[in-house]
């Protein structure tokens, strides 16, 4: 046993999408280059990436346990990137975590109309079907 395989669990299941990697990676190799990126290259980078996370994890379990926290907390993640000398990573990390939030936002929004309407889920479905029938009527 490797010890990716042992710090994971042995977890096979463990991975990335491989199509999303290979369009993050086709996105930042400059296309003018004419360089290609093999599967056998994809596959070796999504290991290390999920190997990675999976030491940012556990670092920063370590840190939420010593604080009695039972929630890993953005400040957990990143003081396990700068204890994991990953320090240079933490402007990133913090507006990626930033830019989730106000996505959150957006949808916490979209969830708080249904409510606002004032109308049951059953109006809202009659509504929604009215609307339909009217938009197959204008279509025939």
């Amino acid at each position: 046993m490797t010890m990716s395989d042992h710090e994971i669990g042995g977890n096979d299941d463990l991975s990335l999408p491989k199509a999303t990697v290979q369009k993050i990676v086709s996105e930042i190799l400059p296309s003018s280059v004419g360089i290609a990126f093999s599967k056998e290259a994809r596959d070796l980078l999504i290991e290390c990436c999920v190997e990675f996370i999976t030491l940012v994890s556990s670092e920063a379990n370590e840190i939420s346990e010593k604080e009695a926290k039972k929630t890993i907390a953005c400040d957990h993640i990143t003081k396990a990137l700068v204890e994991l000398g990953f320090g240079d990573y933490v402007p990133a990390v913090m507006e990626a975590a930033a830019e989730h939030k106000e996505v959150q936002k957006g949808r916490e929004k979209k969830a708080n109309k249904f409510e606002q309407s004032g109308l049951t889920l059953a109006e809202l479905e009659a509504l929604q079907a009215e609307q339909f029938a009217a938009a197959a009527a204008r279509h025939t």
